[in-house]
């Protein structure tokens, strides 16, 4: 298994460029090839996997670090971990019933320290920050992968600065600053890219989320963070699904995922890849696929309760991941809609995801009679709903206080 290893290089996912590793001009950036070619694409690792019919597993490592010999860092890096990973893949059998389908189960990413998948590329990537010596990471973000940014950098004592948008909730907000992270709101989205951008190049901060503009996608070394569900999901489930359905933006997790999958291809772990579905408010991915255009977006948008995944844009590493994966897309812009799935998975499920996460199971109830009985179906808990409780509560009957009687609870409850 000495064998499994990474080749300290970089490639576009689009025309194939090597790049030598570190490479930090191209953080968050992708290949200028590409960039000036109207199409920003993601670089991303480069690993030497022979058929070994075995994942390399070091439970010496704490944390996702158990897989480190498929992520892209120095075997001499210590890693820096807050036990991230591990998480359970939850049975949902009354949904399985309900629609027909030999199975159903959220891999609860809720679990992980800072309660979201963000968690995973934030160990990889702030261990290469440190690996790298980078004297500061930024990361532009409305909450979650602040929030992770921000408590890995204080376990490895680096200095992260959020640039966030007013109108993220104070719940995001809070996260983020309790880690000790210096944030900022900019008043438009793109402004948290242009001073990105100043911040690389006059101060060498290290990116650790995209500032390109249409978006590539995050810190290649990140992404690969996302591959490690893939390994989980695989081993948990005893084979690998047939359909993974993934809340979506820039496709970090969505192309990670992907990218581990693949990695138990080559392996020889398994021969085949599930069908990823994206879940995306408001369509770049499926008005791509549908044109054939390698450029995902801009579509229009409107406010959303998802506003995680609430992107006018998609990425090339999401198309890729779509492509190879003959994978589907769902919209799912109503407002209305996504808090009544939330709701209602809360008493189908008894578990409660944040607005962007529970778009896959309202994605899930749309493709119902596309996905065929009997399918094997794993969906992406990325979030915990107690990031926007605001959000919940404002759909929900007050509480109401009453007197010590059973028909005083009764005309309460309804």
């Amino acid at each position: 298994m000495s064998d499994v290893r990474y080749l300290g290089r970089l490639t576009c996912l689009r025309c194939g460029t090597a790049y030598p590793d570190p490479s930090v001009a191209l953080m968050g950036r992708g290949c200028p090839a590409c960039e000036r070619d109207g199409v920003p694409a993601n670089v991303l690792p480069d690993y030497e996997l022979p058929a070994i019919g075995a994942l390399p597993v070091d439970d010496g490592q704490p944390g996702l670090f158990r897989y480190r010999a498929l992520l892209p860092l120095s075997q001499e890096t210590p890693a820096v971990s807050l036990g991230e990973g591990g998480t359970p893949l939850v049975a949902l059998p009354r949904t399985a019933e309900r629609l027909g389908l030999a199975s159903v189960h959220l891999k609860d990413e809720t679990r992980n320290p800072t309660w979201s998948y963000k968690d995973r590329l934030a160990a990889v990537a702030v261990t290469k920050a440190a690996e790298l010596g980078a004297p500061a990471v930024v990361v532009a973000s409305t909450g979650n992968h602040g929030a992770a940014v921000a408590a890995y950098a204080a376990r490895a004592g680096l200095r992260c600065v959020v640039l966030t948008v007013a109108s993220v909730p104070d719940t995001m907000k809070t996260l983020m600053q309790v880690y000790g992270a210096g944030v900022v709101a900019l008043e438009r989205h793109t402004d948290r890219w242009v001073l990105m951008r100043r911040l690389i190049e006059e101060r060498g901060w290290l990116p650790l989320s995209g500032h390109a503009s249409p978006p590539a996608g995050s810190l290649g070394y990140g992404v690969d963070g996302y591959k490690t569900i893939a390994y989980e999901i695989a081993a948990q489930l005893g084979r690998v699904p047939d359909y993974v359905v993934v809340p979506v933006s820039y496709g970090d997790g969505l192309a990670g995922i992907w990218r581990g999958f693949a990695d138990l291809v080559a392996l020889g772990v398994t021969d085949r890849l599930p069908r990823l579905v994206a879940a995306e408010p408001f369509g770049p991915y499926g008005d791509a696929l549908a044109k054939g255009a390698d450029v995902a977006g801009p579509v229009p948008v409107t406010p959303s309760v998802a506003f995680s995944t609430a992107s006018p844009f998609g990425t090339y590493q999401g198309l890729a991941a779509l492509r190879a994966t003959d994978g589907l897309t769902v919209g799912v812009p109503d407002n209305d809609r996504i808090m009544d799935a939330q709701r209602r998975f809360g008493r189908e499920a008894g578990l409660y995801l944040e607005a962007s996460s529970i778009t896959t199971f309202a994605a899930l109830e749309e493709l119902a009679g596309r996905v065929p009985a009997g399918s094997d179906v794993v969906l992406i808990g990325s979030s915990t709903g107690l990031k926007d409780v605001g959000a919940t509560a404002a759909g929900l009957r007050p509480v109401q206080v009453v007197e010590p009687t059973p028909d005083a609870m009764d005309r309460a409850l309804g």
